[in-house]
């Protein structure tokens, strides 16, 4: 299949294109470049165009006879959201907007979209299972549970076949060290503990050490980006077999806290991790656990790479070796 990747510069856009080629189809990235790399695109062309350039994106959509799209572009900071949920609402929604129109318009019909945990918001049984109530606690997961909503409306008025990936904290870097993960500003724990280990910042900040949870710091289900981008394969490819449209969690089931994380770290690093603490960051919850046995039945889906030894191992080997500009 020829698939537009949108977001496919970035951190797990580039890793699914790179999923994508390895399984046979062809990669077709766009991306405006605003947070992604020109470098992390190598298996297939670049378009740098935005969303919100609704003409030219219908051009592409036909002139490329792309035949499904996986829809990674987004802006992903929860506490960026918090401060600016104009600019999440313009670049989640209503991007997402231009891209359902142009894909009606010329006719494509299969959309994987990347959403996330945040939809769910402060959990009311964890593991979190694909039904739980969705009640966000940040603009990021109020513009992710938007968008679901608008391509499962647009699903039932034109035809549109969707699936929704709800991954809950994705980690790691490429196996075989070619990609990695290098936002501005970061934000993920684990490339800022390794990078507080690496001496390439003074620390890493613990945001709330009084949640309830057994050592106070927030706890996550980390899943390994490798991990994620065979998920979207297999997601792009059950919908070109008539597969049904539907939400599904991505996860490892096992959650891990702040504490444990830089310990982790703190075990492969030849010096000590500098931390700190600090308050709790608005709108973070205390736990996201993933129930995924959805992703198994439907898709097939197993974590391979998602212990978190493997995860902080792949993600130490990118940054040490000096993560590419």
């Amino acid at each position: 299949m020829r698939v537009l990747v949108t977001g496919g510069a970035g951190y797990i856009g580039s890793h699914t294109a790179k999923a994508l080629a390895k399984a046979g189809h062809e990669p077709l990235v766009l991306d405006n470049l605003s947070a992604g790399h020109r470098w992390a695109v190598k298996w297939g062309p670049l378009f740098e165009v935005d969303l919100a350039d609704a003409e030219r994106l219908s051009q592409i959509l036909k002139q490329e006879r792309v035949e499904a799209v996986l829809h990674f572009a987004a802006s992903l900071l929860v506490g960026e959201s918090v401060e600016q949920p104009r600019k999440y609402y313009w670049n989640n929604v209503v991007n997402t907007l231009h891209l359902l129109d142009a894909m009606q318009e010329v006719g494509v019909k299969n959309i994987v979209f990347s959403s996330s945990a945040a939809t769910y918001g402060n959990p009311q049984q964890v593991p979190i299972p694909e039904d739980h109530p969705k009640d966000p606690v940040n603009p990021y997961g109020e513009t992710k549970l938007a968008m679901e909503r608008a391509i499962r409306w647009y699903g039932n008025a034109y035809g549109l076949k969707w699936m929704a990936l709800r991954y809950f904290n994705a980690a790691g870097a490429d196996i075989d060290g070619e990609l990695g993960e290098n936002h501005d500003p970061e934000a993920h724990i684990i490339p800022l503990t390794i990078k507080a280990a690496l001496g390439q910042r003074s620390h890493v900040e613990i945001y709330g050490t009084d949640y309830p949870t057994p050592d106070g710091t927030a706890v996550r289900d980390y899943v390994h980006v490798t991990d994620l981008g065979d998920a979207h394969v297999r997601a792009v490819e059950f919908l070109a077999g008539g597969g049904q449209s539907q939400a599904l969690n991505l996860g490892t089931g096992r959650g891990y806290s702040v504490r444990e994380v830089i310990n982790a770290v703190g075990k492969i690093s030849p010096n000590p991790v500098p931390f700190r603490e600090g308050p709790r960051r608005a709108g973070d919850p205390p736990v996201l656990v993933a129930d995924a046995r959805q992703a198994g039945n439907v898709l097939g889906w197993k974590p391979q790479y998602s212990s978190l030894e493997n995860i902080i191992q792949d993600a130490w080997k990118w940054h040490a070796k000096g993560s590419a500009e």
